[in-house]
């Protein structure tokens, strides 16, 4: 088994196509599938299903992935050791993020990281919180942005307070009066929720309030669920920050009983980091950290 072994099987995996790894990797789509044949026949047991729909990992391929990227995130750091020891920073870091962060954070991190450490390569995987857990424990990704609560198991370093509000629709008259929203009061609206995977935080304020909220509109993604506000067709509860670019015109209430949901950064060792992965890490923590956290 080689290097570029690890590296044809992960482009497959990634790509779902002999031919589209071979574009990325420089190769013939013969010269890929040669590759993958030989594996398989050095260990023993099929790694791909080949359809006419794509090709997609067997079992066994699924559960080989975390390990070949290990291997490949290896290299990768021995590769940043090196450069670093020639007083070089460079390399490549792979970041996962969940939406808000993606919208609000992202684009300011790269520009400023990048701007410090222009041969530093940030490649950005968007998803769910368990996208992220998931990307994280299996080497897809080097570390990633996380709520607290969601983080399981996963080393997290706390960043930033995000409160939690009410998100109404524009001009609804309220059960109750005042500036704020009770819990009281948010037991008498229909809501529009979003799956647990991508609301954590909000799902564990309800179930410690004893909220059994209804609905029957279960969407995914933060801008569905205004749109579906917006439309009167129930309220919400949203971190703050999601409301930053939100185009719909909605009401937004604080909850008179305080609760957020804490954002970090995770990886899953924090003591050994590649180096282009350490100094991202650290360009984080420096600049976007509050003040409340700034002690380990």
């Amino acid at each position: 088994m080689t290097l570029l072994s690890y590296q044809v099987l992960k482009s497959v995996a990634d790509q779902g196509s002999f031919r589209k790894a071979a574009d990325l990797l420089g190769l013939t789509p013969s010269a890929v599938s040669h590759a993958i044949s030989a594996l398989e026949k050095e260990l023993g047991f099929t790694l791909l299903n080949r359809g006419k729909n794509g090709v997609t990992l067997t079992n066994y391929g699924e559960r080989l992935l975390p390990y070949v990227n290990a291997v490949l995130n290896s290299d990768e750091s021995l590769q940043q050791v090196i450069a670093e020891f020639n007083g070089l920073k460079q390399g490549k870091i792979k970041v996962g993020c969940f939406s808000s962060v993606c919208t609000n954070w992202l684009p300011d991190i790269m520009h400023s990281f990048q701007e410090k450490y222009p041969a530093i390569t940030i490649e950005l995987f968007q998803g769910t919180y368990d996208d992220v857990v998931y990307w994280i424990k299996n080497g897809v990704v080097d570390l990633g942005f996380l709520s607290v609560s969601s983080a399981e198991d996963i080393p997290i370093q706390p960043l930033y307070k995000d409160p939690l509000i009410c998100v109404m629709p524009k001009d609804m008259k309220r059960t109750e009066s005042g500036d704020s929203i009770t819990v009281e009061e948010l037991r008498n609206y229909e809501f529009v929720t979003q799956r647990e995977s991508t609301d954590a935080d909000i799902q564990n304020f309800l179930k410690e309030h004893n909220l059994n909220v209804k609905s029957n509109y279960h969407v995914v993604d933060d801008l569905s669920t205004i749109a579906m506000v917006a439309n009167d067709f129930g309220i919400c509860l949203m971190p703050e920050m999601v409301m930053n670019d939100i185009p719909y015109e909605v009401d937004c209430y604080p909850l008179e009983e305080e609760a957020y949901r804490i954002i970090g950064i995770a990886t899953l060792t924090p003591d050994s980091m590649a180096p282009a992965v350490r100094t991202f890490y650290n360009h984080v923590l420096k600049y976007y950290r509050q003040e409340e956290y700034g002690n380990d």
